[in-house]
């Protein structure tokens, strides 16, 4: 069954709970067609239309980044896998991004901290995935490569859980590598799952090096959400067009590493039928490490196998 959300601010939080209740309850391989705000809660399908800005449904003191949900679904239960499946992904007209000015341990090592902060306005192009921005008399360009930032279920831990740093249950990994085509596996904590998802990016490096991708609302988010009794996971895993990712979340980006690369080994040794160390040698010489972002606080590095490598 194919379900449709609207935007609006019933359907809009900025934390997590797994006190929250869901927008919607579906069943196991359902689909969600939905759109997205920017990540100052606007949004707006045209240049002649106006921007509108939403709230949060939840009225947190300080929200953090929009997001759909939560979305519970039926089947599924705490030490389950739920698998989202990025079916389309469609940007906007429209993005953002800024740099320099505020603390940060980026603008630290730069030297921009306490300077004025920039802001670069895109023009964006789904049908060509191109972006264009200003700066001073020259028209820059880039390539777009839309994903979504931010998917995540609800933590096992009561309270509130804000949305900067990505977590074991998902979150706001922002890895450029979770767009059309790719599927993310969460580990479930709570009953019912209670997914959800935001934070748009029309193009971003690795690293995300200055705070900031090129943040924009989304136009079609289509994903299918299926509970996987088969798996049993402690972090983030995704199956992407090019390759398999493992992930790893730490302030110590050495430790996030190490989780990544586990998470890899780990992987190698369910496929191929290895030992620890064996899989770790096979990983040596085909896996790439990469440092997925360093400004969320929590440092995220994910594990790259491409397909075929191992043979």
């Amino acid at each position: 069954m194919k379900h449709t959300l609207t935007l609006n601010k019933q359907n809009l939080h900025g934390s997590f709970s797994n006190e929250y209740q869901p927008i919607l309850t579906i069943d196991s391989g359902d689909s969600i067609c939905l759109q997205t705000p920017d990540i100052q809660w606007g949004y707006s399908s045209s240049k002649d239309e106006k921007r509108v800005v939403f709230q949060s449904r939840e009225n947190e003191e300080k929200p953090g980044h929009p997001m759909v949900g939560p979305i519970e679904v039926k089947q599924a239960k705490p030490g389950m896998v739920l698998e989202v499946k990025l079916n389309d992904i469609v940007p906007g007209w429209y993005g953002r991004n800024w740099a320099g000015g505020n603390k940060s341990w980026q603008n630290d090592q730069l030297g921009l901290t306490g300077g004025d902060r920039i802001q670069l306005d895109w023009k964006l192009n789904p049908a060509t995935m191109s972006g264009t921005c200003q700066i001073s008399d020259r028209l820059f360009h880039v390539a777009l490569n839309p994903f979504i930032g931010l998917m995540g279920v609800a933590p096992a831990e009561s309270g509130i859980h804000s949305t900067p740093p990505p977590r074991y249950c998902g979150g706001n990994i922002d890895c450029k590598e979770l767009g059309r085509g790719s599927t993310l596996y969460l580990p479930i904590s709570v009953e019912g799952a209670l997914f959800s998802i935001g934070d748009g990016h029309a193009a971003q490096g690795d690293g995300e090096v200055s705070g900031t991708a090129i943040e924009c609302p989304m136009d079609l988010v289509d994903i299918t959400l299926t509970v996987r009794e088969d798996l049993q996971l402690k972090l983030p895993r995704a199956n992407t067009p090019a390759g398999w990712i493992t992930f790893g979340f730490n302030e110590d980006l050495n430790t996030a590493a190490g989780e990544a690369l586990n998470g890899m080994v780990e992987l190698i040794q369910e496929i191929h039928e290895v030992e620890k160390a064996e899989a770790l040698a096979l990983a040596s010489v085909t896996v790439d490490l990469r440092i997925t972002q360093v400004v969320n606080g929590v440092k995220g590095v994910h594990a790259v196998l491409p397909h075929g490598a191992i043979r």
